[in-house]
Protein backbone atom coordinates (compact mmCIF):
# COMPACT_ATOMS: atom_id res chain seq x y z
CA UNK A 1 0.00 0.00 0.00
CA UNK A 2 2.60 2.02 0.77
CA UNK A 3 4.62 1.53 -2.39
CA UNK A 4 1.69 2.21 -4.20
CA UNK A 5 1.09 5.75 -2.55
CA UNK A 6 4.20 6.55 -3.36
CA UNK A 7 4.44 5.67 -6.84
CA UNK A 8 0.83 7.64 -6.91
CA UNK A 9 2.84 10.95 -5.33
CA UNK A 10 6.18 10.41 -8.03
CA UNK A 11 3.24 10.64 -10.85
CA UNK A 12 1.64 13.85 -9.16
CA UNK A 13 5.04 15.63 -9.11
CA UNK A 14 5.98 14.56 -12.51
CA UNK A 15 2.34 15.87 -13.74
CA UNK A 16 3.13 18.89 -11.73
CA UNK A 17 6.61 19.67 -13.13
CA UNK A 18 5.55 19.11 -16.46
CA UNK A 19 2.77 21.64 -16.33
CA UNK A 20 4.85 24.31 -14.45
CA UNK A 21 7.73 23.65 -17.12
CA UNK A 22 5.04 23.87 -19.87
CA UNK A 23 4.23 27.34 -18.51
CA UNK A 24 7.95 28.60 -18.69
CA UNK A 25 7.98 27.22 -21.61
CA UNK A 26 5.66 29.31 -23.43
CA UNK A 27 6.45 31.91 -21.48
CA UNK A 28 10.22 32.07 -22.35
CA UNK A 29 8.66 31.62 -26.17
CA UNK A 30 6.15 34.17 -25.71
CA UNK A 31 9.31 37.04 -24.33
CA UNK A 32 11.66 35.92 -27.29
CA UNK A 33 9.07 36.55 -29.75
CA UNK A 34 9.00 40.44 -28.53
CA UNK A 35 12.95 40.96 -29.31
CA UNK A 36 11.94 42.20 -33.58
CA UNK A 37 9.19 44.56 -32.61
CA UNK A 38 10.90 46.20 -29.53
CA UNK A 39 14.13 46.13 -32.01
CA UNK A 40 12.28 47.61 -35.09
CA UNK A 41 10.98 50.63 -33.28
CA UNK A 42 14.24 51.73 -32.25
CA UNK A 43 15.34 50.96 -36.09
CA UNK A 44 13.02 52.93 -37.31
CA UNK A 45 13.52 56.22 -34.92
CA UNK A 46 17.27 56.24 -36.53
CA UNK A 47 19.22 53.45 -34.37
CA UNK A 48 21.11 51.08 -36.65
CA UNK A 49 20.67 47.13 -36.26
CA UNK A 50 23.98 47.19 -34.51
CA UNK A 51 22.70 49.08 -31.52
CA UNK A 52 20.13 47.74 -30.87
CA UNK A 53 21.70 44.52 -30.57
CA UNK A 54 24.17 45.82 -28.10
CA UNK A 55 21.68 48.28 -26.03
CA UNK A 56 19.72 44.02 -26.26
CA UNK A 57 22.42 42.21 -25.59
CA UNK A 58 24.21 44.67 -23.00
CA UNK A 59 21.13 45.01 -20.49
CA UNK A 60 20.46 41.18 -20.53
CA UNK A 61 24.37 40.32 -19.96
CA UNK A 62 24.01 42.65 -17.00
CA UNK A 63 20.93 41.02 -16.11
CA UNK A 64 21.66 37.94 -16.29
CA UNK A 65 24.71 38.24 -14.75
CA UNK A 66 22.86 39.94 -11.41
CA UNK A 67 20.84 36.79 -11.87
CA UNK A 68 23.44 34.09 -12.27
CA UNK A 69 25.09 35.69 -9.04
CA UNK A 70 22.62 34.90 -6.81
CA UNK A 71 21.44 31.70 -8.13
CA UNK A 72 24.56 29.98 -9.06
CA UNK A 73 27.45 32.12 -7.40
CA UNK A 74 30.08 29.87 -8.87
CA UNK A 75 28.77 30.53 -12.58
CA UNK A 76 32.48 32.96 -13.23
CA UNK A 77 34.39 30.38 -11.75
CA UNK A 78 33.25 27.93 -13.94
CA UNK A 79 32.87 30.13 -17.46
CA UNK A 80 36.66 30.38 -16.79
CA UNK A 81 37.42 26.76 -16.89
CA UNK A 82 35.06 26.45 -20.04
CA UNK A 83 36.42 29.70 -21.40
CA UNK A 84 36.65 28.58 -25.54
CA UNK A 85 32.90 27.23 -25.39
CA UNK A 86 31.55 30.37 -23.71
CA UNK A 87 33.58 32.57 -26.16
CA UNK A 88 32.54 30.50 -29.14
CA UNK A 89 28.91 30.52 -27.89
CA UNK A 90 28.97 33.84 -26.99
CA UNK A 91 30.30 35.04 -30.59
CA UNK A 92 28.36 32.89 -32.63
CA UNK A 93 24.59 31.77 -31.83
CA UNK A 94 24.18 35.11 -29.60
CA UNK A 95 26.09 37.53 -31.22
CA UNK A 96 25.81 36.31 -34.97
CA UNK A 97 22.43 35.07 -34.51
CA UNK A 98 21.15 38.26 -32.91
CA UNK A 99 22.94 40.47 -35.70
CA UNK A 100 22.28 38.75 -38.55
CA UNK A 101 18.36 38.82 -37.25
CA UNK A 102 18.13 42.56 -36.78
CA UNK A 103 19.34 43.11 -39.83
CA UNK A 104 17.11 40.79 -41.75
CA UNK A 105 14.49 42.75 -39.66
CA UNK A 106 15.62 46.57 -41.24
CA UNK A 107 14.44 44.64 -44.76
CA UNK A 108 12.07 42.31 -43.76
CA UNK A 109 8.76 42.08 -41.93
CA UNK A 110 9.74 40.23 -37.79
CA UNK A 111 7.67 37.59 -38.73
CA UNK A 112 9.28 36.49 -41.95
CA UNK A 113 12.81 37.28 -40.58
CA UNK A 114 11.90 35.02 -37.78
CA UNK A 115 10.60 32.38 -40.46
CA UNK A 116 14.26 32.38 -42.39
CA UNK A 117 15.97 32.10 -39.11
CA UNK A 118 13.89 28.80 -38.11
CA UNK A 119 14.99 27.40 -41.05
CA UNK A 120 17.97 26.24 -38.59
CA UNK A 121 16.81 22.90 -37.95
CA UNK A 122 17.12 22.02 -41.99
CA UNK A 123 20.54 23.11 -41.73
CA UNK A 124 20.93 20.93 -38.69
CA UNK A 125 19.67 17.71 -40.33
CA UNK A 126 21.86 18.32 -43.81
CA UNK A 127 25.09 18.77 -41.73
CA UNK A 128 24.17 15.89 -39.74
CA UNK A 129 23.84 14.09 -42.55
CA UNK A 130 26.63 14.66 -44.64
CA UNK A 131 28.88 14.30 -40.99
CA UNK A 132 27.64 11.00 -40.16
CA UNK A 133 26.59 9.39 -43.36
CA UNK A 134 23.16 8.43 -41.89
CA UNK A 135 20.48 9.08 -43.70
CA UNK A 136 17.65 11.08 -42.23
CA UNK A 137 14.06 9.15 -41.67
CA UNK A 138 11.59 9.49 -44.45
CA UNK A 139 9.25 11.44 -41.73
CA UNK A 140 12.55 13.68 -41.47
CA UNK A 141 12.62 14.10 -45.42
CA UNK A 142 9.12 15.09 -45.42
CA UNK A 143 9.74 17.49 -42.77
CA UNK A 144 12.07 19.58 -44.52
CA UNK A 145 10.58 19.28 -47.72
CA UNK A 146 7.41 20.62 -46.48
CA UNK A 147 9.29 23.34 -44.88
CA UNK A 148 10.79 24.28 -47.88
CA UNK A 149 7.74 24.45 -49.55
CA UNK A 150 6.03 26.49 -46.62
CA UNK A 151 8.91 29.11 -46.97
CA UNK A 152 8.37 29.63 -50.91
CA UNK A 153 4.83 30.65 -49.57
CA UNK A 154 6.21 32.94 -46.80
CA UNK A 155 8.72 34.88 -49.47
CA UNK A 156 6.13 34.99 -52.04
CA UNK A 157 7.65 32.91 -54.49
CA UNK A 158 5.15 30.70 -54.68
CA UNK A 159 1.50 32.08 -54.61
CA UNK A 160 -2.19 31.36 -55.78
CA UNK A 161 -0.71 32.65 -59.36
CA UNK A 162 2.18 29.99 -59.21
CA UNK A 163 6.02 31.11 -59.45
CA UNK A 164 6.28 34.80 -58.56
CA UNK A 165 10.52 35.61 -58.69
CA UNK A 166 9.19 39.20 -57.62
CA UNK A 167 9.10 41.71 -54.88
CA UNK A 168 11.54 39.86 -52.42
CA UNK A 169 14.24 41.40 -50.82
CA UNK A 170 17.11 39.81 -51.50
CA UNK A 171 19.54 41.52 -48.59
CA UNK A 172 16.66 40.49 -46.03
CA UNK A 173 16.14 37.18 -46.90
CA UNK A 174 20.51 37.09 -46.96
CA UNK A 175 20.83 38.10 -43.42
CA UNK A 176 17.79 35.96 -42.21
CA UNK A 177 19.44 32.84 -43.87
CA UNK A 178 22.65 33.63 -42.23
CA UNK A 179 20.60 34.08 -39.11
CA UNK A 180 19.43 30.54 -39.55
CA UNK A 181 23.08 29.50 -39.67
CA UNK A 182 24.39 30.97 -36.47
CA UNK A 183 20.81 29.35 -35.03
CA UNK A 184 21.98 25.88 -35.89
CA UNK A 185 25.28 26.39 -34.13
CA UNK A 186 23.62 27.17 -31.66
CA UNK A 187 21.95 23.30 -31.49
CA UNK A 188 25.09 21.64 -32.55
CA UNK A 189 26.66 23.66 -29.54
CA UNK A 190 24.53 23.44 -26.91
CA UNK A 191 24.29 19.90 -27.21
CA UNK A 192 28.30 19.15 -27.26
CA UNK A 193 28.40 22.01 -24.11
CA UNK A 194 25.56 19.80 -22.42
CA UNK A 195 28.40 16.45 -22.30
CA UNK A 196 31.64 19.31 -22.34
CA UNK A 197 33.84 18.07 -18.84
CA UNK A 198 37.11 19.75 -17.88
CA UNK A 199 39.44 17.80 -15.59
CA UNK A 200 36.97 15.98 -13.37
CA UNK A 201 34.54 19.04 -13.65
CA UNK A 202 30.99 18.23 -14.94
CA UNK A 203 29.13 19.13 -17.59
CA UNK A 204 28.84 22.97 -17.91
CA UNK A 205 26.03 24.69 -16.05
CA UNK A 206 23.41 25.96 -18.84
CA UNK A 207 23.23 29.77 -16.81
CA UNK A 208 26.79 29.92 -16.86
CA UNK A 209 26.72 29.15 -20.88
CA UNK A 210 23.67 31.87 -21.16
CA UNK A 211 25.20 34.59 -18.55
CA UNK A 212 28.55 34.11 -20.17
CA UNK A 213 27.53 34.24 -23.56
CA UNK A 214 25.78 37.01 -23.36
CA UNK A 215 28.66 39.07 -21.65
CA UNK A 216 30.69 37.81 -25.12
CA UNK A 217 27.86 38.41 -27.03
CA UNK A 218 27.30 42.04 -25.97
CA UNK A 219 31.03 42.95 -25.86
CA UNK A 220 31.92 41.46 -29.52
CA UNK A 221 29.32 43.45 -30.99
CA UNK A 222 30.04 46.65 -29.45
CA UNK A 223 33.69 45.98 -30.60
CA UNK A 224 32.58 45.91 -34.30
CA UNK A 225 30.25 48.55 -33.92
CA UNK A 226 32.92 51.06 -32.47
CA UNK A 227 35.78 49.87 -34.95
CA UNK A 228 33.75 50.83 -37.86
CA UNK A 229 33.18 47.32 -38.88
CA UNK A 230 29.76 47.22 -38.55
CA UNK A 231 27.39 50.91 -38.50
CA UNK A 232 26.88 51.74 -35.21
CA UNK A 233 24.24 55.11 -34.52
CA UNK A 234 22.16 55.30 -31.54
CA UNK A 235 19.70 58.14 -31.54
CA UNK A 236 17.55 59.90 -28.95
CA UNK A 237 14.61 60.28 -30.98
CA UNK A 238 11.32 58.68 -29.88
CA UNK A 239 9.94 55.66 -30.48
CA UNK A 240 6.50 54.24 -31.72
CA UNK A 241 5.41 51.34 -29.78
CA UNK A 242 1.25 50.34 -30.38
CA UNK A 243 0.54 53.35 -31.58
CA UNK A 244 2.60 54.93 -28.22
CA UNK A 245 4.75 57.88 -28.41
CA UNK A 246 7.43 57.29 -26.39
CA UNK A 247 11.02 57.77 -25.05
CA UNK A 248 13.63 55.62 -26.51
CA UNK A 249 14.43 54.31 -22.96
CA UNK A 250 11.25 52.29 -22.73
CA UNK A 251 12.06 49.55 -25.74
CA UNK A 252 15.71 49.44 -24.99
CA UNK A 253 14.96 49.03 -21.74
CA UNK A 254 12.12 46.03 -22.93
CA UNK A 255 14.80 44.63 -25.20
CA UNK A 256 16.96 44.16 -21.99
CA UNK A 257 14.68 42.49 -19.64
CA UNK A 258 11.92 40.66 -21.42
CA UNK A 259 13.63 38.93 -24.82
CA UNK A 260 16.48 38.41 -23.22
CA UNK A 261 16.89 38.08 -19.21
CA UNK A 262 13.31 36.82 -18.57
CA UNK A 263 13.30 34.80 -21.47
CA UNK A 264 16.16 33.23 -20.95
CA UNK A 265 15.48 32.64 -17.71
CA UNK A 266 11.99 31.43 -18.27
CA UNK A 267 13.81 28.78 -20.95
CA UNK A 268 16.24 27.63 -18.54
CA UNK A 269 13.46 26.28 -15.65
CA UNK A 270 11.49 25.49 -18.20
CA UNK A 271 13.50 23.31 -19.80
CA UNK A 272 14.86 21.76 -17.23
CA UNK A 273 11.33 20.43 -16.24
CA UNK A 274 10.54 19.13 -19.51
CA UNK A 275 11.70 16.57 -21.62
CA UNK A 276 14.19 18.07 -24.02
CA UNK A 277 12.12 16.45 -26.99
CA UNK A 278 9.14 18.38 -25.92
CA UNK A 279 10.55 21.77 -24.99
CA UNK A 280 12.32 22.05 -28.22
CA UNK A 281 8.96 21.74 -30.13
CA UNK A 282 7.38 24.41 -27.93
CA UNK A 283 10.02 26.55 -28.41
CA UNK A 284 8.26 26.78 -32.37
CA UNK A 285 5.92 28.45 -30.89
CA UNK A 286 7.94 32.34 -30.77
CA UNK A 287 7.15 32.35 -34.81
CA UNK A 288 3.31 32.74 -33.87
CA UNK A 289 4.39 34.80 -30.81
CA UNK A 290 6.64 37.28 -32.65
CA UNK A 291 4.11 37.78 -35.53
CA UNK A 292 1.73 38.64 -32.86
CA UNK A 293 3.73 41.06 -30.88
CA UNK A 294 4.27 42.74 -34.51
CA UNK A 295 0.68 42.55 -35.04
CA UNK A 296 0.43 44.60 -31.96
CA UNK A 297 3.45 46.24 -31.16
CA UNK A 298 4.21 47.63 -35.03
CA UNK A 299 0.80 47.24 -36.69
CA UNK A 300 2.58 44.50 -39.00
CA UNK A 301 0.18 41.81 -40.57
CA UNK A 302 1.20 38.85 -42.47
CA UNK A 303 -0.79 38.22 -46.22
CA UNK A 304 -3.13 35.18 -45.67
CA UNK A 305 -0.76 32.83 -48.11
CA UNK A 306 2.46 33.78 -45.79
CA UNK A 307 0.17 33.05 -42.93
CA UNK A 308 -0.80 29.60 -44.21
CA UNK A 309 2.88 29.60 -45.20
CA UNK A 310 4.02 30.22 -41.89
CA UNK A 311 1.55 27.29 -40.66
CA UNK A 312 3.31 24.85 -43.21
CA UNK A 313 6.97 26.09 -41.81
CA UNK A 314 5.83 25.04 -38.78
CA UNK A 315 4.23 22.20 -39.31
CA UNK A 316 7.41 20.82 -41.51
CA UNK A 317 9.65 21.21 -38.67
CA UNK A 318 7.08 19.57 -36.20
CA UNK A 319 7.38 16.68 -38.22
CA UNK A 320 10.99 16.84 -38.77
CA UNK A 321 11.97 17.03 -35.43
CA UNK A 322 9.80 14.05 -34.77
CA UNK A 323 11.01 11.58 -37.40
CA UNK A 324 14.68 12.27 -36.12
CA UNK A 325 13.21 11.59 -32.25
CA UNK A 326 11.66 8.26 -33.70
CA UNK A 327 15.58 7.62 -35.46
CA UNK A 328 16.90 8.35 -31.64
CA UNK A 329 14.05 5.34 -29.78
CA UNK A 330 15.37 3.26 -32.27
CA UNK A 331 19.09 2.98 -33.08
CA UNK A 332 19.82 4.31 -28.85
CA UNK A 333 21.90 7.09 -30.46
CA UNK A 334 21.75 10.58 -30.61
CA UNK A 335 21.43 12.28 -33.65
CA UNK A 336 19.86 15.48 -33.46
CA UNK A 337 20.66 17.85 -30.43
CA UNK A 338 17.96 18.41 -27.97
CA UNK A 339 18.30 21.64 -27.05
CA UNK A 340 15.50 24.17 -28.10
CA UNK A 341 16.60 27.23 -29.89
CA UNK A 342 15.89 31.45 -28.06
Amino acid sequence: MAALDTSRQARADQTHLFRTGLLFAIGSAFAFGSSGPFAKSLMEAGWTPTAAVTARLAGGALAMAVFATITYPGWLREARRHARTVALYGLVPIAGAQLFYFNAVSHLSVGVALLLEYTAPILVVGWLWATTRRRPTTMTLAGVSLAVAGIMLVLGIVGPGGLAGAHINLTGVGWGLAAAVCAACYFLMSDKAGAESTGDQGPLHPITLAAGGLIVGAATVAALGATGVMPLTFTANDTVIAGWTTSWIVPVVALALIPTAIAYTLGIVGVARLRPRFASLVGLSEVMFAVLAAWVLLGEAMTVTQAVGGAVVLAGLALARQGDRSELDEAGTVTWPDAPAP
